[in-house]
């Protein structure tokens, strides 16, 4: 299996380059339109998937290409900064756009944005491989790392959260004390965690799910608020540092991409959840319950100015890439439905902006 491109977290991968720089605008070349190389920014999700593509295409045409990783939320706000020669053509993010990044965006001059979906990524619940073994309910996973939950399935009076040992929880999981290690808040894979893993499990609380249908923005609150007493540990972009800290915390959990648990299944295990294992064919179907989709967005306005940017995109969802047993599947990337990424390719050659 192609091994994960080494990634250092805030520093550019330069695919026929040679050195990490400085890329913040500068007034004296924010108004410059017209460079050599593509540069990319954005999820660390994401991240292995835009560099080996980079490296694929740099092989092929020559173009220099610089991926950087800086987190979803990182990379939306250098993208949105403006247009010009020193601001990103491409930002990657493992969730969908904010409305308030798209208008950050519209309020800087980036109003011409193509959207597209390069795969689909599982969010893991891992532990170190010779951790002692066991099952997750989702609604363990809520009442485990939630700041507040409610006093009992039937009082929703909300209280801060009493667990320290996930035996509280549910007396079939270990003796032993929550310890959680996480994205931070700039993270795609965050925001996906608590949407999709930390909702779902305060709405299998009858009390919460009653909530959600009386009041929809006190819920959203309770169910994405993280736990801030030693529970929750905010890591870094970097999943590959959080698989080393998993090593050396044997009772500890991680939150990952799959990709990352695909790379180093020899050091790193994941839980299933609610029955279902992370595998390939369940985020694929969907049995797996915590899965997400993989963005990109581009600026329209830069690709008659930046030579390649629309080749390398359309690389970038092309079969070899990102279909079935395309190179990115060797590393860890779960494939759209075929009729899914044609549509995305047609979006990109046709240059379809899209809109919030």
């Amino acid at each position: 299996m192609i091994q994960t491109l080494a990634k250092t977290s805030l520093c550019a991968l330069i695919i026929a380059g040679a050195a990490c720089t400085n890329n913040t605008p500068s007034s004296s070349d924010k108004s410059q339109t017209a460079r050599k190389d593509i540069h990319i920014v954005g999820s660390s999700t994401v991240y292995p998937f835009a560099a080996k593509t980079a490296q694929e295409f740099s092989n092929i045409t020559g173009h220099k290409v610089v991926v950087e990783s800086t987190g979803s939320g990182g990379g939306h706000k250098l993208f949105c900064q403006g247009n010009g020669a020193n601001t990103p053509d491409i930002t990657t993010s493992s969730r969908r756009q904010k409305k308030s990044e798209f208008d950050l965006c519209k309020r800087n001059g980036v109003k011409n944005i193509i959207e597209g979906q390069v795969g689909i990524d599982g969010i893991v619940i891992a532990n170190k491989i010779d951790a002692q073994p066991h099952s997750m309910r989702i609604r363990d996973m809520y009442l485990a790392l939630a700041k507040n939950v409610p006093t009992s399935e039937t009082d929703c009076t909300l209280r801060p959260n009493p667990n320290s040992n996930w035996q509280q929880i549910n007396p079939s999981l270990p003796d032993h004390k929550i310890q959680a290690y996480g994205p931070p808040p700039t993270s795609g894979t965050r925001d996906a965690f608590v949407e999709i893993a930390m909702e779902l499990g305060a709405n299998s609380l009858d009390c919460l799910a009653a909530l959600r249908e009386t009041d929809p923005v006190l819920f959203t609150e309770t169910a994405h608020t993280l736990r801030e007493d030693g529970m929750w540990i905010d890591g870094g972009e970097n999943d590959d540092a959080l698989v080393q800290t998993l090593m050396n915390a044997p009772t500890a959990i991680g939150i990952l991409g799959y990709s990352f648990l695909d790379q180093n299944s020899d050091t790193i295990k994941a839980l299933d959840i609610d029955g279902a294992i992370p595998t390939f064919e369940n985020i694929s179907n969907g049995t797996y319950p915590v899965s997400r989709s993989l963005y990109f967005y581009i600026k329209k306005d830069h690709i008659d100015n930046t030579p390649g940017l629309l080749d390398y995109v359309l690389e970038f969802v092309s079969d070899q890439a990102s279909g079935p047993n395309g190179y990115l599947e060797d590393i860890g990337l779960v494939p759209l439905k075929d009729r899914e990424r044609l549509k995305v390719r047609e979006d990109i050659k046709n240059q379809i902006s899209y809109s919030q």
